[in-house]
């Protein structure tokens, strides 16, 4: 017979397996509160300048004006105009095309999603699903060139043979390039969500005399909402925080309009143009950026929130 393990020795293993285990401890906390830290500096980098811009322009003013135009001097050896730093114009546009792209991606991206878990044969997902991750790949500015290369003279000549009037930057055209962006963002979140669903609630529906079509209505779609709200909602954002395609297709123009034929201009678009160039950052102009991201911040706080609150009234428990 061997010598058998040592008392010692088995002590100091030990001693190494706990050190071993506290140090991942240490490092997962430590990631944890990094993290934590970088949104706590994010929000207080954000509230601090937005707190400045309040002190120059009244919050009234902000939220309810109509007009946005904060070309202001920013030194004091320029001239400029005293500027007006309405939002509306801004959310309006935002709204306004994200609406666009969600009306076109939810249908696309839901009904592909159906079609590769339920309905596609085995050769057919492993075509189009790659397919999908591909187009989720294209650069953003891809489809700013498409948009304004392709959709947007499409829109505008479409818009003229029928006697309407469409600019030549349209909320329309950005907001079909944005749902095209987004379709596979919807599809592959669904897909999961609709392949997690449980193969013995598809049988009990088959087993009562149900149609594919009728499970998939009536079963598989319910189980899986939470999940599915949950990828809208993060397009939704993904939509609200898009710059590139608005840049391109809709222009940077300030309009308070619901048409979708005329050239708007969104809250991000905004935020990068006060941040561009010369800058000095005790001018309204230049904090106003600060102010849009806090507001920016808060309507993707509400959205998880909302998100939050839908997938807990609608989460089933399945064995």
């Amino acid at each position: 017979m061997g010598n058998l393990p040592t008392a010692p020795f088995v002590s100091s293993n030990k001693t190494r397996r706990r050190l071993g285990e506290f140090v991942v401890y240490v490092l997962l906390i430590t990631s944890a509160l990094v993290a934590v830290a970088v949104t706590i500096g994010i929000v207080f980098s954000l509230a601090f300048e937005a707190y400045h811009f309040f002190q120059l322009i009244s919050w009234q003013d902000f939220l309810f004006g109509t007009k946005w135009s904060p070309q202001t001097a920013i030194r004091s050896d320029q001239v400029g105009a005293e500027g007006s730093f309405g939002v509306l114009p801004l959310v309006v546009g935002t709204l306004l095309i994200s609406a666009i792209a969600m009306a076109i991606a939810t249908p696309l991206g839901l009904a592909s999603a159906i079609y590769l878990a339920e309905y596609a044969t085995p050769r057919a997902r492993s075509i189009i699903k790659p397919m999908l991750e591909i187009l989720a790949g294209i650069p953003t500015v891809v489809y700013g060139f498409f948009a304004a290369l392709m959709i947007a003279p499409f829109i505008r000549m479409t818009g003229s043979s029928i006697g309407l009037e469409v600019a030549s930057e349209s909320a329309l055209a950005a907001g079909i390039a944005m749902g095209i962006m987004i379709v596979p963002l919807i599809s592959s979140l669904s897909d999961d969500v609709i392949n997690s669903v449980p193969q013995s609630l598809r049988d009990a529906s088959y087993g009562l005399g149900a149609t594919q079509a009728e499970t998939i209505r009536k079963v598989i779609l319910p189980a899986a909402l939470p999940g599915i709200s949950g990828s809208l909602l993060l397009a939704t954002s993904t939509a609200i925080g898009e710059t590139m395609i608005v840049v391109m297709a809709a222009g940077m123009a300030a309009n308070l309009s619901v048409n979708p034929l005329d050239a708007v201009t969104t809250v991000t678009v905004q935020i990068v143009s006060l941040l561009t160039g010369d800058q000095e950052f005790d001018s309204a102009k230049t904090l106003s950026a600060f102010a849009l991201g806090i507001m920016l911040f808060c309507v993707t706080l509400v959205l998880n929130v909302i998100a939050q609150k839908i997938v807990k009234h609608f989460r089933e428990q399945y064995d």
